[in-house]
């Protein structure tokens, strides 16, 4: 078992899920966060894709603490906007992070949409780097639909307005057990755990 795994990301609440994940799929290791690594470099989002992204975080995390790295990279995928926001998600309306105006900017862009149309997925590509050179990324997808309006207080970005498939609440309204259990990073995840279990 792997004693110390970095979470490439300081966002509590995706670091959160990713723990919830880790911890159901019963991978036991200390976990931390680049805040508690010395001197960590800020990783630049470059890539031009969900791939991407998610190995360059845990690359260069792995490259600066010497420990196992895993990185994500996941946004929202709307048919009706050409695959936008993309990943630009957390950035969407030009503030990273700033969920509320994201989401937002997405109903505006669908204002005029009927609800035939307004089919959309959740991605998450979840990469592993090891000290050794070797990388691993796997993918999730979440299908749905955006709704017309934000519901829920519950989950984070853009979860108030996403309602998956067979379902007629929104991942903000799910617990995080239910919402971990379907959902595209609890996709990834599950698939990257087992990777760090039988693999290494």
């Amino acid at each position: 078992m792997i004693d110390q795994i970095v979470i490439a990301t300081n966002n509590l609440h995706k670091v959160g899920e990713i723990m919830d994940i880790f911890e159901e799929a019963k991978l036991k290791s200390i976990f931390l966060t680049p805040k508690q690594l010395k001197n960590p470099p800020e990783v630049i989002e470059d890539g031009a894709t969900f791939t991407a992204n998610a190995l360059k975080k845990a690359r260069e995390l792995c490259a600066h603490s010497g420990l196992t790295t895993v990185g994500d990279d996941s946004g929202l995928v709307v048919d009706a906007l050409d695959g936008q926001p993309g990943i630009l998600s957390a950035r969407w309306a030009g503030q990273h992070g700033d969920d509320e105006a994201n989401l937002q900017l997405v109903l505006k862009q669908m204002e005029d949409v009927p609800d035939e149309l307004r089919q959309a997925r959740f991605v998450c590509a979840a990469a592993v780097a090891l000290s050794d050179g070797r990388e691993f990324a796997v993918t999730g997808e979440l299908l749905g639909t955006i709704t017309r309006s934000p519901r829920g207080e519950n989950g984070f970005g853009y979860d108030p307005i996403f309602m998956a498939e067979g379902y007629q609440i929104t991942t903000g309204e799910m617990d995080s057990v239910e919402k971990n259990s379907i959902s595209h990073r609890g996709i990834a995840f599950r698939k990257l755990a087992s990777l760090l279990k039988h693999s290494f």
